[in-house]
């Protein structure tokens, strides 16, 4: 993964980061046990894809998705350019869980 990340802020049960990804970048699919995922797309466009059930979001600047603890998902960019997104996680205890595909 070619990820970049700027924390904003971080404590021990709220982490707020800008996160960017390459094109055509893909993170693993995975879940939180005990964080909600709140995903707002800054630049480029954001495909959040959820399973159970099956679900496709695909943000452009200025929307925003909520993914709650234990739903597993995964964040890629589907454009030829660079995507940007502002992640606010919390409250509790930070974990990533990676799922097999």
């Amino acid at each position: 993964m070619q990820w970049s990340e700027e924390v904003i802020l971080k404590t021990n049960n709220v982490s707020v980061r800008v996160l960017s990804l390459a094109p055509k970048e893909v993170a693993p699919w995975h879940f939180h046990q005990n964080v909600v995922d709140n995903m707002f797309c800054l630049s480029g466009s954001i495909l959040i894809d959820l399973q159970n059930p099956s679900e496709s979001l695909l943000l452009e600047p200025g929307h925003r998705c909520e993914v709650k603890p234990g739903r597993v998902h995964r964040v890629s960019n589907p454009q030829e350019k660079e995507a940007k997104y502002l992640l606010v996680q919390g409250v509790g205890e930070y974990d990533f869980n990676i799922v097999s595909s």
